[in-house]
């Protein structure tokens, strides 16, 4: 368990961090800048479930995911490869925690009617904040991809968890909007009153 008693410690004035493991990085560092936006997006699903209180199926399921994203972030922060023989082995995202999200995703989807377009982030309040927090999943999954390509031994289920994640959300998000009868749909070349040649 972790044990918080000082807040500050100064060691981060030189513009370095520690990692569960290794030599201090820049803040800078890809490494921190993956599991920072993984934690961002962690934020974001908070402030997500503020509306979330007359759907209590999806605010389950988002706390959830909350206490996983402190496991991806957990993962980021440990490189290297592990000893097998350790006698605290590292906290690792497990395949079955990404089924988990796979499962989440067909039950809820099973309700919604398909699409015949792409949607505007939108419609109701908590719709419009699961889009905020699935793109920033997007851009956590794309730091978590290079990560994975500059140092291989990273692993590749952060980066399926954080993938999966983003089409949850967007799933959720459609949930939200009334089950997908408040999707607001995109209209392509909507020019409005627009007129010809303006």
């Amino acid at each position: 368990m972790v044990k918080l008693n000082k807040i500050y410690t100064r060691t981060g004035d030189d513009g370095t961090t520690g990692l569960v493991r290794g030599p201090r990085r820049a803040k800078h560092d890809l490494r921190i800048e993956a599991y920072g936006t993984v934690e961002e997006a962690n934020t974001l699903i908070g402030q997500a479930r503020l509306s979330a209180a007359n759907q209590p199926r999806v605010d389950a399921v988002l706390a959830r995911i909350q206490n996983d994203l402190f496991d991806v972030g957990s993962d980021l922060a440990t490189p290297g490869i592990d000893d097998p023989d350790a006698e605290y082995p590292s906290l690792r995202v497990r395949p079955v925690q990404t089924d988990w999200l796979e499962k989440q995703i067909d039950h809820f989807n099973a309700d919604l009617a398909p699409l015949t377009s792409f949607i505007l982030p939108g419609g109701t309040p908590l719709s419009s904040a699961l889009h905020i927090a699935r793109t920033v999943t997007r851009r956590a999954e794309r730091l978590v991809a290079a990560l994975v390509e500059a140092e291989p031994e990273t692993g590749g289920e952060p980066l399926r968890y954080m993938n999966r994640l983003s089409d949850l959300l967007f799933v959720l998000g459609r949930v939200a909007n009334a089950n997908g009868t408040k999707d607001v749909l995109w209209v392509p070349g909507n020019y409005g009153d627009v007129k010809k040649g303006e």
